[in-house]
């Protein structure tokens, strides 16, 4: 079923969308150890008839293992080998027969939230990297992109008059009459669960958690701790963190500001206490995440006071995109 691929221990980052998964890629990208396909992975997926919702064979984004038919397996190898390229912009392909290691593919795609059994099926020796976000700031920076309309995801799906953007889990058909803030929790929840009940099966040593504020306000020491789980270097990366003023992810909305969240912390309050047993499934299972992420509290900042400070140096303040 595995066949066999070119690749060294595949690093796949999981995270629910919108939790920084792209600023931690393109961080990462900058070792010269790591290849990667350009960007996300949504192409190489989604030309596979049976993988896309709503076809017969599956209704939402979740995949499985037991979805990764030995053909299915061997034409993502193939496409993953055919994209590969290093820091410096050159195929794999054209390169193969002059390197003499085994490239290590990082790998990064909201939507593998939802495919973590598949994704292991696909690379059987992959290591993993589960990105966390507060909820707080996690869904309100999914409500943005929902309200930018940047990331339809699905213009039509059937029963619903509207579009659909983001992750497509399981028990979507649900939501139609829901509220955003409804939708980007149930999208949360599902991410994060998922992901987790899926890494709980693996041995510890394949899989590590980090959080979105230790990516941002302890950067170096947090790159480091990810390269050496991963046996890559770090140099390159600490360079760039070093050498200036951090970079916004590709697909930042905003300017990062400290407490964006609190713009819309009366509906954040509303869905927060649903989401206080995935929070505590994923303090269980994840370890070396600092207590205070698990923050759920959403009191308003009185007003003519200002937000306590969450800023300061590293790769970028509340600057989470995918």
């Amino acid at each position: 079923m595995h066949g066999t691929y070119p690749f060294d221990r595949p690093v796949v980052i999981l995270a629910a969308p919108r939790s920084g998964s792209t600023l931690l890629f393109e961080t990462l990208a900058k070792s010269s150890d790591f290849w990667t396909i350009g960007g996300e992975s949504h192409a190489i997926f989604e030309s596979i008839h049976r993988f896309k919702p709503l076809t017969g064979f599956c209704d939402s984004n979740a995949l499985f293992a037991e979805d990764a038919t030995p053909e299915i397996v061997e034409h993502i190898h193939s496409q993953f080998s055919q994209r590969l390229r290093d820091i410096n912009g050159r195929g794999f392909q054209s390169m193969q027969e002059v390197i003499d290691t085994r490239p290590r593919l990082l790998e990064k795609t909201p939507k593998n939230a939802l495919r973590a059994s598949l994704m292991n099926e696909i690379f059987p020796d992959a290591l993993y990297i589960y990105l966390y976000r507060n909820p707080r700031e996690n869904i309100s920076s999914m409500m943005d992109a929902w309200e930018s309309g940047r990331f339809v995801t699905y213009p039509s799906l059937p029963g619903r008059n509207k579009p659909w953007s983001l992750l497509l889990p399981p028990g979507w058909q649900s939501y139609h009459d829901a509220s955003l803030e409804q939708i980007t929790a149930f999208q949360w929840r599902s991410a994060n669960n998922a992901i987790l009940s899926e890494l709980n099966k693996l041995d510890d040593d394949r899989w590590m958690a980090v959080s979105h504020g230790q990516q941002v306000h302890s950067p170096s020491e947090t790159v480091q701790r990810i390269c050496d789980f991963c046996d890559v270097s770090a140099d390159a990366i600490l360079e760039s963190l070093s050498s200036g003023k951090p970079k916004l992810s590709r697909y930042t909305l905003t300017s990062p500001a400290a407490g964006k969240w609190r713009k819309r912390a009366a509906a954040l309050g509303l869905i927060m206490p649903g989401l206080r047993d995935t929070v505590d499934f994923i303090r269980e299972s994840a370890d070396g995440l600092p207590e205070d992420e698990f923050d759920l509290s959403t009191d308003a900042v009185p007003p003519g006071s200002s937000p306590p400070d969450q800023g300061g140096p590293g790769i970028g303040v509340d600057s989470a995109s995918g």
